[in-house]
C-alpha cells in the first residue's frame, strides 16, 4: 500500500459524494430523522423506552446506512469500468479499499457525531458512560458497515444484487444482536450464532454505556468490532477482481 495513493483515492471519493447531494443528505440526515421518529413514537410511553432502545439505534442505523451506500457505490465503480481503469494504474487493491474505507470512515464519523448530538443533546437520551465514548462506538459501527459493504460488493453484479445482501447479512444481526431480546435468554443455538456476529458486540457496548460508567468492557467490545471491520477489508482485498466480469 502507498499512503499517497490511498489518500488520493479517499479525496476522489469525497469529491464525488460532495457532488451527489442526495446521497450526502441521506448519509447525514437519515439516521437523525429515524432516531427522531422513534423518539416521537416512544415519547409518551412509560418506562423510559427511548432511553432503553436509543443506544441500540445509534449502533444500528449508521451500520445499516453505511452498508447500503458503500456496497452500491463500490459496485457502481465496478460496473462503470472505473475500478478496472483505476487498478490498471500503479495502485494496489489495498489502496483502493482502504482509500474507500477512509473516505466513508470520515463520513461515518460526521454522521455519528450528528446522531449522538441529536439523541443526547436534543432528545434527552440519558447515558451513564461518557458521551464521547458513545460517539466512538457509533463511529466504529458505521465503519464496520462500510467494511462489510465493500466486501459484499465483490459478489454482486448489479446494484439490486448488492441490496439483496442486506437480508442475508444485516437483518440476522439486527434480530440476534440483543436489541429486541437480551442475548443471554436466546435459545442456545441462536446465542452461539449471536456470539460471532459483530453487531452483537456493538450493541453490548452501547448497553454498557447506558447501564454503567465503567468503560473497560466497552473498549473490549469496540476492539472486537474494529477487528471485524479490518477483517472485512482484508477479505474485500482478496476477493476484489481487477477486471470487470
Amino acid at each position: 500500500m502507498n499512503p499517497r495513493i490511498t489518500l488520493a483515492v479517499s479525496a476522489r471519493v469525497l469529491t464525488q459524494l460532495r457532488r451527489d447531494r442526495r446521497t450526502l443528505a441521506m448519509l447525514m440526515l437519515l439516521p437523525c430523522i429515524l432516531i427522531t421518529l422513534l423518539w416521537w413514537m416512544f415519547n409518551d410511553m412509560p418506562g423510559q423506552t427511548f432511553d432503553k432502545l436509543g443506544p441500540g439505534l445509534l449502533a444500528m442505523f449508521p451500520f445499516i446506512i453505511m452498508f447500503l451506500v458503500t456496497s452500491v457505490t463500490t459496485l457502481r465503480e465496478r460496473s462503470s469500468g472505473t475500478l478496472e481503469r483505476l487498478l490498471a494504474m500503479p495502485m494496489g487493491k489495498g489502496d483502493f479499499l482502504f482509500g474507500y474505507a477512509l473516505a466513508f470512515g470520515l463520513l461515518a464519523a460526521l454522521q455519528s457525531v450528528l446522531a449522538v448530538t441529536l439523541a443526547v443533546g436534543v432528545l434527552g437520551l440519558e447515558v451513564d458512560g461518557p458521551v464521547w465514548l458513545l460517539t466512538i462506538v457509533a463511529v466504529t459501527d458505521a465503519v464496520l458497515g462500510s467494511a462489510l459493504g465493500l466486501f459484499v460488493s465483490a459478489f454482486a453484479q448489479t446494484e439490486f444484487q448488492a441490496v439483496q445482501f442486506m437480508p442475508a447479512i444485516v437483518i440476522p444481526q439486527i434480530l440476534l444482536c440483543g436489541l429486541f431480546v437480551p442475548r443471554l435468554i436466546l435459545p442456545d443455538g441462536l446465542r452461539q450464532i449471536s456470539d460471532v456476529l459483530p453487531l452483537s458486540y456493538a450493541m453490548d457496548a452501547m448497553k454498557a454505556l447506558v447501564d454503567s460508567s465503567d468503560t473497560g468492557e466497552v473498549w473490549q467490545d469496540v476492539a472486537v468490532v474494529a477487528c471485524f471491520a479490518v477483517a472485512g477489508l482484508a477479505l474485500g482485498a482478496v476477493t476484489l477482481r481487477r477486471r470487470t466480469a
